[in-house]
This record gives C-alpha cells, sequence and structure tokens, in this order.
C-alpha cells in the first residue's frame, strides 16, 4: 500500500483544488502527477503476478508507446488534411497537420542518432524528447481535466446565461459552430424557466472588421427568430476577445445583480480555457460547453492548450529553455563536439 501513498497525496491535492475552484489548470497538473503515480505503482505490481501475466503485461506496455505514436501520428495528419479540405488553409486549421509532421520530425532525429552513433545527435535528440515530453504531458493533462471539467453541469438556478461569440458568415450569419452555443443555451434557459424563474441570457460579441454588425446583434436576431423571448435578452457588444466577453458581460451581470450567478456557454474544446479565463476576470460561474463537428475538435483543442501554455509562459519557457541549455551544454561537451 505505501506504494500507493504519493498518487493518493496528489489526488487528495487535486481534490482540495477542486473544491476551493474548478477553474484552475494546477488542478489539471495535478491529477496527471495523480493518475502517473498510480500507473507506476500498478506496473511495480506485476511482479507479483503469474509470470504469464507478469509476460503480456510487460509486452503490452513495451508495445503500447510505439503503436500509440503510429496511430497518433496518422490521425494528426488525416485530420489536418480534412481540417484543409473543410475550413482552408489558415495557420489555426494546420494545427493537427502540424503536430503530426512534428512527431515525425521527432522520430527521423531519434532514428539518426541511433543510426549514426553519435553522442552529440544522441544528446540533443533526448533533449528534444525531454522538451517534447513536458509539453506532451501538460497537453495531457489539460485534454483530461477538460474532459472531466464539462461532466459536472453547474447545479441550482442561476441569474444569467452568458452565450460567448464567434466569427459570423459573411458578416451576418450566425455559423453552425455560434449556433451550437446559442441552442447550448437556450437549453439551459428553458430548463431553469420550466421552474419558473427564467434567467437572463446575454449573448456577447463585439463587431469585428469584416462583419456587418456586432456578434451580439446576430445571435440575438438568430435567437429570436425561433421564439426565444426578446424581454429575457441582454446584448454586450463591445468585446473583441474571450477576456473582454467575460468583462463586459460581467459589468452588465454587477449592474442588475451586485450577487449575480451565472453559467457561461461556449463549445466543449474551449470552455475549460473559458473557465481559466473566468476565474481570472472575477466572473462568478462556471463554464458549460457545447457540441463541436468532430474534425473541428483537434485542431481547436491544440489551439486552446497553446494558449493556456503561453499564458503560463515564464514557468513553461524557463522549464523549457533550461533542460534545452542543459541538453546544448552537454551536447557541446560530448566525444566528437
Amino acid at each position: 500500500m505505501i506504494a500507493y501513498a504519493p498518487a493518493a497525496f496528489f489526488f487528495l491535492l487535486c481534490g482540495i483544488g477542486v473544491l476551493r475552484d474548478r477553474r484552475k489548470f494546477s488542478n489539471a497538473v495535478l491529477l496527471g502527477i495523480g493518475v502517473s503515480l498510480l500507473a507506476l505503482a500498478l506496473i511495480a505490481e506485476v511482479r507479483r503476478a503469474p509470470t504469464l501475466v507478469a509476460e503480456l503485461t510487460v509486452a503490452v506496455i513495451a508495445l503500447l508507446p510505439t503503436v500509440g505514436t503510429v496511430a497518433l501520428v496518422w490521425f494528426l495528419l488525416s485530420n489536418g488534411v480534412t481540417m484543409i479540405r473543410k475550413e482552408g488553409r489558415r495557420p489555426a486549421n494546420l494545427l493537427s497537420l502540424l503536430a503530426g509532421l512534428g512527431i515525425l520530425a521527432l522520430i527521423g532525429l531519434l532514428g539518426a542518432a541511433v543510426v549514426t552513433d553519435s553522442p552529440r545527435l544522441g544528446v540533443l535528440a533526448a533533449t528534444a524528447l525531454l522538451v517534447v515530453g513536458y509539453v506532451s504531458f501538460l497537453f495531457v493533462c489539460f485534454v483530461g481535466y477538460a474532459f472531466l471539467y464539462q461532466r459536472h453541469l453547474p447545479r441550482g438556478d442561476v441569474d444569467f446565461v452568458v452565450v460567448l461569440g464567434s466569427g459570423l458568415i459573411g458578416g451576418d450569419r450566425v455559423p453552425p459552430l455560434l449556433a451550437s452555443r446559442l441552442e447550448r443555451g437556450r437549453a439551459l434557459y428553458e430548463k431553469q424557466a420550466a421552474r419558473g424563474n427564467p434567467p437572463v441570457l446575454i449573448t456577447s460579441g463585439g463587431q469585428g472588421p469584416d462583419e456587418k454588425l456586432p456578434e451580439s446583434h446576430a445571435m440575438a436576431d438568430y435567437l429570436v427568430e425561433r421564439g426565444f423571448p426578446a424581454e429575457h435578452l441582454e446584448r454586450e457588444d463591445r468585446s473583441r476577445t474571450t477576456e473582454e466577453n467575460l468583462l463586459f458581460s460581467k459589468e452588465i451581470m454587477e449592474r442588475e445583480k451586485p450577487d449575480y450567478r451565472c453559467v457561461i456557454v461556449t463549445n466543449n474544446f474551449h470552455a475549460f480555457r473559458a473557465a481559466l479565463t473566468a476565474r481570472t476576470t472575477g466572473v462568478n460561474g462556471q463554464v458549460c460547453g457545447s457540441p463541436t463537428a468532430r474534425y473541428y475538435w483537434p485542431s481547436a483543442t491544440i489551439r486552446e492548450f497553446a494558449a493556456v501554455f503561453l499564458s503560463h509562459k515564464l514557468v513553461n519557457f524557463g522549464i523549457c529553455g533550461f533542460v534545452a541549455a542543459c541538453g546544448l551544454v552537454a551536447a557541446a561537451l560530448s566525444p566528437g563536439a
């Protein structure tokens, strides 16, 4: 049982963090460390299993990284091609393709180090693997906790439902991505209205340079055209970013009810980052995700993680830079340098 104590400790820290505020990235990291330590403890238990079971388990563990990497590369590359075909060649749509190519490049570097038997190349490959491993660990923590975060929907009545905006089609029409958010917001509104206490729904989004009207107005029109009661709608039409969405919506909510409670609606890939932003902006509410097309999810999730990673750039770049610097020094001191 002592082998499981470190994992239990980090699970406890994660639980305390969740009880204090679910909208913290540290909860994701603590959960990831706890799961990793639990996996190591379980692997250590294999030696007590019957010989055949132990051998099969070791074989699976040995093959899993290879099979998993091949499957991941194939998935990212195929998804990248799908994104380009359906969404165009914008940089944001290339992320899954670039991630797949990056993994292939790392595999090529590791293979070159083995084939050439170069100490310097081996050190550089190991350094790159450590940096990628660190980033990958954080990414898995992000995805895993984001999935769990969305499973726990806000309970009880709220005073406001805030639907975050996104770009419009042709400058004035609501695209499917945004329609998904609006339908989710309307469902939350109707569920509470059926209990006799309808909240106010705030559509949040300003006017972009290529848009004919503010996103919030197009969103409100979309809802009213489908029977939503206009008297329960508010428009926040100044924001350009998620942070501004929340800050300007917060102004409306505090003005109407200082002790408000709200739920924020966005797409599922964006929910956890929106929750992190809600925490930093002081908005009193949790975030609820709406469905997103499957092909769109991988690139969008990578983009969301990159934004979170960069929001902690001092720590993350510091760790990656330290590892890289140590690797460069070791490579310079290696034989044949």
